[in-house]
């Protein structure tokens, strides 16, 4: 194998912060060198490389050269897969203490009322819960495993998928009865106002007028209602009475088995995403990344196993 041909880490060091930053000062500032050393270390990486990678401002600010630009965010990223390789190295393996990563959704509907199971078959698992609406960046944040909600293929991670998911339609059981305005097949719903959950950056979301266009009924007005950001805020409006709401398999929570929300009709439309368990491959089989996630899948097939199809026991007798 040749030999590599690499320049010192310091000056890529204050390279990359400097192209970050441009500013010779806010770079020294960050990696507790002054200015004039992150300059000299600048002028050690151009003489290596034998071309220019700043120009000089006469405001005394610099910019960065074409090559510059483009080696700035190779040398970025090479300097965060770093990063992450130390942080994983330092950790111990059989390290007791485990970040997961996920949606607040999935977070207060599903994964944090099943933590009870989780502490019985791992009592001396530690799990810390970080929930974000973005995609984790394992290279910069404290996270070891996620619960990602996508259509997978994620390169370099230990992907498994944990659940499908189901849209169906969710009201009170007040609702459902309601003499002047019954709720018996999804036509009925012109007459019902429809609570919308729109979350932020999920293209393909099913909408209502996507369930109601697949269910094969026209003439609703999908345009009116209240708008939602997150799925709990739907169904707990929905089940304090105020319209209609499209709910999921994965996140309805106990609403259906505790009462407070009933399906008016069997119909459901498939998602376009699922639910996913991923973590960088590097370290999928540490102990404590690995039972976790065998735990995880195990709840996930129990609940399938044990949904209740439609119609179910708020039903009986109607």
């Amino acid at each position: 194998m040749s030999r590599r041909r690499l320049p010192p880490l310091n000056a890529l060091r204050a390279f990359e912060a400097a192209a970050r930053h441009l500013s010779f000062e806010r770079a020294g500032d960050e990696i507790a060198v002054t200015a004039s050393a992150v300059g000299q270390q600048v002028k050690a990486l151009e003489a290596w490389l034998g071309r220019p990678l700043f120009v000089r401002l006469p405001s005394k600010g610099v910019a960065l050269t074409s090559v510059g630009e483009r080696y700035a965010a190779t040398v970025s990223e090479a300097l965060d897969r770093l990063h992450e390789a130390t942080a994983r190295a330092l950790k111990p393996e059989n390290t007791k203490v485990l970040t997961v990563g996920t949606m607040p959704s999935f977070a207060l509907s599903w994964l944090i009322p099943r933590l009870g199971s989780l502490k019985e078959r791992h009592p001396d698992l530690e799990v810390r819960i970080s929930v974000s609406t973005t995609q984790t960046d394992f290279a910069r944040e404290d996270i070891d495993v996620v619960i990602r909600f996508g259509r997978g293929g994620y390169p370099g991670m230990r992907t498994d998928l944990l659940m499908e998911e189901n849209y169906f339609s969710v009201c009170s059981a007040a609702l459902l009865d309601d003499p002047q305005r019954p709720l018996r097949v999804p036509e009925d719903l012109r007459h019902h106002t429809l609570l919308h959950e729109i979350p932020e950056g999920v293209p393909d979301y099913v909408t209502w007028s996507r369930w109601l266009k697949e269910v094969g009924v026209d003439g609703v007005d999908t345009t009116r209602g209240p708008r939602f950001s997150h799925t709990f805020m739907a169904l707990q409006a929905a089940a304090s009475g105020q319209g209609v709401a499209l709910a999921t398999n994965v996140l309805i929570g106990d609403y259906l088995d505790a009462g407070r929300l009933v399906r008016p009709f069997p119909q459901q439309v498939k998602g376009a995403y699922q639910y996913y368990v991923v973590c960088p491959e590097a370290y999928a089989e540490r102990p404590a990344v690995a039972a976790f996630r065998t735990w995880l899948l195990d709840e996930a097939r129990g609940q399938i196993e044990t949904e209740t199809p439609w119609p179910d026991s708020s039903r009986t007798g109607a």
